[in-house]
């Protein structure tokens, strides 16, 4: 039985994705572009919004900054005037910066990161939850990462916001579900974007982009709350969440080599 709505079709549907400049974002922005949909893209690049606006015409490209709540309230403010609803809002916004506690741990780093990753989300659920609320339908959907489900080495910064949008996305689930509102977390595992791009060590089961934007329209379209990809890769690390912490920590260790 499906937890949300299923959403098969996305002809005239207005969708806001917000941290849509490269990515996930921008690919699941050109997907749905391409299935008819009303496609709002937001990020801090102008140009990198503009660029894609200019291939795919209709599409609305909007700047914003998460971390500056007036700036969503004013796009949100912008976007109803142009769609007059909000079917659909995706918070996609990230920030990565590999570290260990033992080796170089920066404070400044970890904070930027909180907020991007975490508080970002909330400054977006503060632009819209008022009008979702009144129309008594929509879907928000938030992209978090299996970093979120345990402790990973090299995650200091990334791991706990990560974790945080996950519990967010459930009590989110639990509230709204019974006001016609669809709530959805994404969990992908390593995805071919600027953010891994820094990774220094081999990346299992490394997914496109555009990859995983058709997973996660699978995923809208099934109706499910949790969408992870791919789950050759995901389903094994759902695995290891079960498992007691010594016996994690020792296959964590064995595995990554750090």
């Amino acid at each position: 039985m499906s937890l949300n709505p299923r959403i098969r079709d996305w002809q005239g549907k207005s969708v806001w994705l917000v941290g849509a400049s490269t990515g996930i974002g921008a690919a699941l922005a050109r997907a749905l572009h391409a299935r008819g949909a009303r496609v709002a893209v937001s990020a801090r690049s102008r140009d990198k919004l503009r660029s894609l606006a200019v291939t795919h015409p209709g599409m609305v490209p909007i700047a914003v900054d998460v971390l500056d709540p007036a700036s969503l309230q004013q796009a949100r403010r912008e976007l109803l005037a142009q769609f007059g609803s909000l079917d659909f809002v995706l918070f996609c916004a990230g920030r990565y910066t590999p570290m260990r506690a033992d080796e170089g741990f920066d404070l400044a780093a970890c904070t930027a990161e909180w907020q991007t990753n975490y508080q970002g989300a909330l400054h977006l659920l503060d632009a819209v939850l008022p009008q979702l609320l009144a129309q008594g339908s929509g879907h928000l959907s938030l992209v978090s990462s299996v970093a979120g489900y345990r402790g990973l080495p090299r995650a200091i910064g990334y791991g706990p916001p990560k974790a945080a949008l996950i519990h967010l996305a459930e009590t989110l689930y639990l509230d709204l579900q019974e006001r016609g509102i669809g709530v959805s977390v994404v969990n992908p595992g390593f995805v071919e974007t600027p953010m891994t791009a820094v990774n220094e060590f081999r990346m299992p089961a490394l997914m496109k982009p555009e990859e995983a934007a058709l997973a996660m329209i699978e995923g809208y379209a099934s109706g499910d709350f949790e969408i992870h990809f791919p789950k050759r890769f995901t389903r094994v690390v759902k695995l290891l969440r079960q498992l007691p912490a010594r016996a994690y920590f020792a296959l964590v260790k064995r595995g990554t080599g750090v």
